[in-house]
């Protein structure tokens, strides 16, 4: 039984919790915005206290890679680098679009969604890239993803092929802005949060797919664009 510390830090919510054989034993997230840098350490140490866990009976650390906000991620993975090389634990990166659908299909499965013909559907985790640009993904309802990731900006034409007979169902910080340009796709409230990743880390554990400490990245997806301010500073 693995007990693995999961992080997940690419959105306004910062999401930090403690899983055993894949399940969520404890949990503490914030959605009051960008203050990451000072909220991860703080749940982490709250949740080791609080659970009675020691650090070094952590077996591995679990954090989102991305896509996501640039400074979330980086926040998120250099605390879990550092914790990993302190303690000297094996690294596991998860894609924060697949743990986002794997969000929905826990929702689901306990009955908090409400979703018809469940098997047919096409689900699409959509993170914010700003204007109308998203971070998204196809997968089954079984999670396994039907695309690559992708930078889309949503237009009338984006995943056509996805949304034949109203099956695209849309969610993540990137979707309600979409909703007016792809009227057919159907609307849910998920939110990014580590109890997607755990199982995902689980499984990962048990096949020793571990990152390479040294020189993890997350997955930006897109270059970070530094843009000088108009303001008038003088």
């Amino acid at each position: 039984m693995a007990t693995i510390l999961c992080i997940e830090t690419g959105t306004d919510i910062c999401s930090v919790g403690i899983a055993r054989d894949g399940e969520i034993v404890s949990m503490l997230e914030s959605d009051e915005g960008r203050d990451h840098a000072r909220k991860v350490g703080v749940f982490v140490d709250e949740l080791l206290r609080s659970t009675g866990i020691a650090p070094d009976e952590i077996d591995a650390v679990a954090v989102g890679k991305g896509p996501g906000s640039y400074t979330g991620l980086r926040i998120g993975v250099s605390f879990a680098k550092g914790l990993c090389y302190g303690l000297q634990k094996p690294l596991i990166a998860i894609g924060s679009l697949d743990a986002l659908t794997a969000v929905a299909r826990e929702d689901f499965e306990a009955g908090i969604l409400d979703i018809e013909d469940w098997e047919q559907v096409r689900l699409c985790p959509m993170v914010d890239a700003r204007r109308m640009e998203v971070y998204a993904e196809i997968f089954d309802c079984e999670g396994r993803a039907l695309s690559e990731v992708v930078a889309e900006v949503v237009t009338e034409e984006s995943f056509a092929e996805w949304r034949k007979g109203g099956k695209l169902v849309i969610f993540g910080n990137g979707a309600a802005k979409c909703t007016e340009t792809l009227s057919d796709a159907t609307l849910i409230n998920v939110t990014p949060s580590v109890r997607g990743i755990a199982p995902l880390a689980q499984k990962a554990f048990e096949e020793g797919r571990f990152e390479d400490i040294a020189y993890f990245e997350p997955f930006y997806l897109k270059d970070f664009v530094v843009t000088t301010s108009k303001k008038k500073l003088f």
